[in-house]
């Protein structure tokens, strides 16, 4: 969790830099984002490319752990499409671009504040990031009642990182590795289904 309260301390600190003017004009300029954004891009791709090992054990699971990531997508969706119905202010589309980062609170937000701007962008961060935190938090509470994949689905992109310890302590080593396969598949596919909710919907 202290990882979490970091990305959470680093975010106000900007946001109080921002409101005084405590940092270079230029730095409030779109193309920075940019920049940022795609230079955050390039990193995930080394950071996935270069993790052997995780490609070593995907090539041996069976085809059905595809249902995982599967699912977590599908369930995602669904789930955000029904309370959007009750939530004011935001539209399906937006509701569903925010879900979509999976927990992936640092990626999906810029790619988010990018296309449809700040405020959309803030609010993919702070629900992404109590995604990841509530995971942490519950994980034993849903191992008991709904199963040893329901904090996988849970955790989302996180399952291959920061909540893959507590995952791992509470369903077992044997269950290590359909989290990192959700994971990394859930990472993947969170800026291209962003993308396309954004501007193809």
């Amino acid at each position: 969790m202290r990882g979490s309260f970091v990305i959470v301390f680093f975010f106000s600190a900007g946001l109080i830099c921002g409101f005084y003017s405590l940092v270079p004009s230029a730095m409030n300029n779109s193309a920075f984002s940019l920049y940022a954004l795609n230079l955050l891009l390039f990193l995930v791709g080394i950071g996935i490319g270069g993790n052997n090992t995780a490609w070593e054990m995907i090539k041996k699971i069976n085809a059905k752990i595809l249902l995982v990531p599967l699912s977590v997508v599908l369930g995602t969706l669904l789930g955000s499409s029904l309370l959007s119905v009750w939530l004011k202010g935001i539209t399906l589309r937006e509701s569903l671009a925010v879900v979509s980062g999976f927990g992936y609170y640092s990626l999906s937000s810029m790619v988010i504040t990018s296309i449809e701007g700040e405020t959309l962008g803030v609010l993919a961060l702070l629900s992404n990031i109590f995604r990841e935190i509530s995971t942490l938090l519950i994980t034993p509470f849903l191992v008991r009642y709904f199963g040893r994949l329901a904090p996988i689905a849970s955790g989302g992109a996180t399952s291959m990182d920061t909540t893959l310890p507590v995952i791992i302590e509470f369903t077992g080593k044997e269950y290590g590795i359909i989290s990192i396969f959700s994971g990394i598949v859930l990472t993947l596919t969170a800026p291209f289904l962003i993308t396309l909710i954004l501007t193809a919907v």
